[in-house]
């Protein structure tokens, strides 16, 4: 059960970047085991107090109620330590609570108001700038555009539908001008949703990836023809060259070649004798 030990429970590693994101999924966490109210509020000398005064069957179990309450706060305690890089640990390894160990990265990480501004504000400045790069795929694309959407939103900034189908009609790549043109002369911008662009757009997406392999299939074919003809012509002119070299050759000639020498030296020897 997921709920049976922290070492089954898998989370986030938290590194210094997207904190909000951390924020988000640590807290479902916390929720699904039942331990979000301790490690947001704690839990004080006090509560400890009320929950044994609330046993009067005997101290064993006023020990028990407490010891389970510190249990599942070690629990959580434990799970925030795991959640958090090497680099990041040490500035919560005094912490002897989930409570405070939460609040030391809230209060770092999260940020005031102004902190929180500046960086909205470069996330909308990035949001406007943002571009599909030549040769990017669409998917790839979406998902960059998806990722910034989502820190903006953790930071407050909700953008309209419309503003979103705006930003990607205009910042797509040139090969997809045509189709944005269609969208944009045969859609209304303020009724349609992103998710029917986006599917228009993956489908434009699916036919540009059949013709570039129609085009690999006709270019690899013709290049298989070439490669066949050269080999064939560089066989037929290898073979005709070879036949215009080719010398027999005359086992009568090599023979005859010493016995010529053996002459010629026994005239020669007989003309000095005599």
């Amino acid at each position: 059960m997921a709920g049976s030990g922290s070492s089954e429970v898998r989370t986030p590693i938290f590194s210094s970047e997207n904190y909000e994101f951390l924020r988000i999924k640590m807290m479902t966490i916390f929720k699904s085991l039942g331990l979000w109210s301790l490690v947001e509020k704690g839990i004080s000398t006090s509560d400890l107090k009320k929950k044994t005064t609330k046993v009067e069957e005997s101290s064993e179990e006023a020990d028990a109620e407490i010891l389970a309450v510190l249990m599942k706060d070690a629990k959580a305690l434990g799970i925030i330590q795991n959640a958090v890089s090497d680099q990041i640990f040490p500035r919560i390894a005094n912490a002897d609570s989930s409570q405070m160990a939460w609040s030391l990265l809230y209060s770092e990480y999260h940020g005031g108001d102004q902190v929180r501004s500046v960086k909205l504000q470069n996330l909308i400045r990035e949001f406007e700038y943002m571009r599909m790069r030549e040769g990017e795929q669409l998917t790839a694309y979406l998902t960059r555009l998806n990722e910034l959407i989502n820190q903006m939103k953790t930071f407050g900034e909700v953008l309209s539908n419309e503003r979103l189908v705006q930003k990607v009609l205009i910042s797509l790549s040139r090969v997809y001008d045509p189709i944005c043109l269609v969208i944009e002369n045969t859609k209304s911008l303020e009724t349609i949703e992103l998710h029917e662009v986006i599917a228009i757009l993956k489908s434009q997406e699916q036919r540009f990836d059949m013709h570039n392999v129609d085009m690999a299939e006709k270019a690899f074919g013709s290049f298989s023809v070439d490669t066949k003809r050269q080999n064939k012509n560089g066989t037929q002119s290898g073979s005709t060259k070879s036949q215009k070299n080719w010398k027999p050759n005359k086992p009568w000639e090599s023979r005859q070649k010493p016995q010529q020498a053996d002459a010629a030296q026994t005239s020669n020897g007989s003309q000095y004798v005599h």
